[in-house]
Order: structure tokens, then C-alpha cells, then sequence
């Protein structure tokens, strides 16, 4: 499997499924999951992109140690996408609005706690390796997304 296949499944989950799981590290050192809705933009494939508040826990945790894991899954659990990256945190109009337009009418819950959008930051999650699970199949596969680095 190649990246551009990796992201086609990506995106054909996001679309039927439209949440994901986000691990970050907390201050104890723990991994800290939550349910988020995350898109992928047009003319950046190589990126996952959600919304959050200034102040929500997973902004501090990732000043912190920017170092995410995503999972994705289809309803029958058949394919999971195990995602791993760096996050950047983003506070800028053009892209927040890119964002919103891709996940806002997704929001339910998360508008009842966030009534302003302009209070918004975005998440972009550059993706440094994804693995690809047939559980049904047992079978997986590994697509980097940038090189390892090798020693020595």
C-alpha cells in the first residue's frame, strides 16, 4: 500500500464514520484519548486537520509534547487506521474557516460547550506513519509518510 492509498481509506472512513479517536500524553505521562471529528483538505493529503478551544486540555498537552496517535475505524470494526504524528497548533482565520467548513456541521455536541468560532484553534496533524488493519483478515500494513531516520 502506498500514501496515496493510505489517505483514500482515511478519507472513505472520515466520510462514513466522521470521528476519531486523538491520543495525546498527558501531564502524568499517560495517553489521554478523546472522541474528535477530524477532516482531511483538499490539497493536503499529508495532513489531519480538527477544531478545538483555546483552552482545552489537548492544546496544553500538546504544547507539551506535540506527539499525537489517531485512530480511525469503520462501524464494523473490519478497518482501523492507526495514525501517528506531529501536531502543530494554528490560529489563523483562513485555515480555521477551511475547517470548520469541512467539520462544523459535525460539531453538535462540541457547539453547545463553544458558542464562538472565532475562539477557535486548529489542529494539523502532520502524519508520519499510518498503519493499515484488516482485522477480520489479521493483516496489516505500514505506509511511511517520512523517512526514518537511520543510525549511524
Amino acid at each position: 500500500m502506498i500514501k496515496n492509498e493510505i489517505v483514500h481509506k482515511l478519507e472513505e472512513i472520515i466520510d462514513k464514520v466522521q470521528t476519531a479517536v486523538l491520543a495525546t500524553t498527558g501531564d502524568d505521562g499517560m495517553p489521554d484519548m478523546r472522541w474528535v471529528t477530524p477532516a482531511i483538505l483538499k490539497g493536503r493529503p499529508d495532513a489531519i486537520f480538527t477544531i478545538t478551544s483555546p483552552h482545552s486540555n489537548k492544546v496544553k498537552q500538546i504544547k507539551s509534547n506535540p506527539r499525537v496517535q489517531w485512530m480511525f475505524q469503520t462501524r464494523p470494526l473490519d478497518q482501523i487506521i492507526v495514525v501517528e504524528g506531529k501536531v502543530n497548533i494554528i490560529d489563523n482565520p483562513s485555515i480555521r474557516s477551511e475547517v470548520l467548513e469541512a467539520v462544523g456541521s459535525k460539531l453538535t455536541a462540541f457547539w453547545k460547550i463553544n458558542v464562538d468560532e472565532t475562539d477557535l484553534l486548529v489542529l494539523e496533524t502532520i502524519i508520519e506513519k499510518a498503519t493499515y488493519y484488516l482485522s477480520m483478515k489479521g493483516k496489516k500494513e505500514k505506509v511511511m509518510f517520512v523517512q526514518e531516520k537511520k543510525n549511524g
